[in-house]
């Protein structure tokens, strides 16, 4: 089998840092490899893969901010699809504009959507509904207009996490510093619970830190650490005594969610979109839905026991487990 994965040129695949969709595209393509596919990984020029390489940039537009997005984008997308005959599938992590070639090309086209940016791109989905295979990453977070072949939760690779038992006393937040990820609701979690709260992620919103988030930091008790890379992050999370996750958006699956559990780490994450999917309440952590519920389950979390953490992540959030559940789906479209 020849398969062609398709990822987004914003970041390396796999990122250094932030990249959730180019390390879900890398972990499939990685997974595929030991399975025996061959594997073309289409991706920036400095991503790293056991499989071919393919690519039109060198770095992606976020990391050299002097090429055009737009511009690498169409390139990148192109250059796959001009070379479509030459693979029995396509599973593209790209979201909505590979399907618009999806018409011209007979080679099968899996698009895995990582979430919905707006209402707007619905209209694409709905074109080609008859022609793509539709795969959602959490229950929650897909559209009744659309068709869907499975769900396939994003897999991490365990051997990237250590599960730590007796952890240190601080929380922790991990991720995008913007107000959808409710970082502003941490830092008062952490307050009033009167803990310790370490802050990591690129800042996503300049005002937002600037102006809410940046005055509480003392660096004593709120602390901003920068953004963490994987040795870093692997750290951060095993030793919190908890994931603080205060979300104000239907997330469609939290990949941090999923890494703290892997390190024995409970979550305490605002109960919307995949949170229930992904926290097995009061048994890995706590799904609530205030800033007083929240503080509430800091002063609970000794009731959670942290290999249970662990046991549900590895379980459900494996790489290995997401790779075989996309074989399958593999072999039901081209056995279609």
């Amino acid at each position: 089998m020849k398969v062609a994965v398709l990822a987004p040129v914003a970041w390396r695949t796999p990122p250094r840092h932030y990249g959730p969709w180019e390390q879900v595209a890398s972990n499939i393509a990685e997974g595929l490899i030991k399975k025996g596919v061959e594997v073309t990984l289409f991706a920036t020029g400095d991503s790293i893969t056991a499989g071919t390489l393919d690519a039109i940039c060198e770095k992606g537009y976020e990391e050299d901010r002097t090429q055009d997005a737009k511009v690498l984008e169409c390139l990148h997308i192109s250059n796959l699809m001009e070379k479509a005959s030459e693979f029995d599938l396509i599973h593209n992590n790209f979201d909505f504009l590979p399907l618009t070639y999806s018409g011209l090309i007979k080679t099968p086209l899996i698009t895995t959507i990582h979430g919905f940016s707006s209402p707007r791109i619905i209209p694409v989905y709905k074109k080609y509904n008859d022609r793509g295979y539709y795969v959602s990453i959490s229950n929650s977070d897909r559209s009744p207009e659309l068709n869907y072949l499975d769900t396939v939760y994003n897999g991490l690779d365990t051997r990237d996490f250590t599960f730590i038992d007796q952890p240190e006393d601080y929380l922790l937040y991990f991720g995008r510093i913007h107000p959808d990820k409710g970082t502003v609701e941490a830092i008062e979690i952490a307050k009033r619970s009167k803990r310790k709260l370490l802050i990591a992620g690129i800042i996503q919103d300049e005002g937002y830190y600037k102006n809410k988030v940046e005055p509480h930091i003392d660096n004593e008790q709120i602390v901003y650490v920068g953004h963490a890379g994987p040795d870093k992050r692997k750290e951060l999370l095993g030793k919190a005594a908890a994931l603080l996750h205060p979300i104000s958006f239907n997330e469609p699956f939290g990949m941090s969610v999923a890494e703290a559990m892997l390190c024995g780490t409970p979550v305490i994450a605002f109960n919307r979109g995949s949170m229930p999917e992904l926290i097995n309440d009061k048994q890995t952590g706590f799904l609530v839905n205030t800033v007083d519920e929240a503080v509430d389950a800091v002063n609970q979390l000794s009731a959670i026991n942290r290999k249970d953490c662990y046991d549900w992540a590895s379980t459900n959030f494996s790489c290995d487990k997401m790779v075989d559940d996309y074989y399958q789906l593999y072999h039901k479209i081209l056995g279609s």
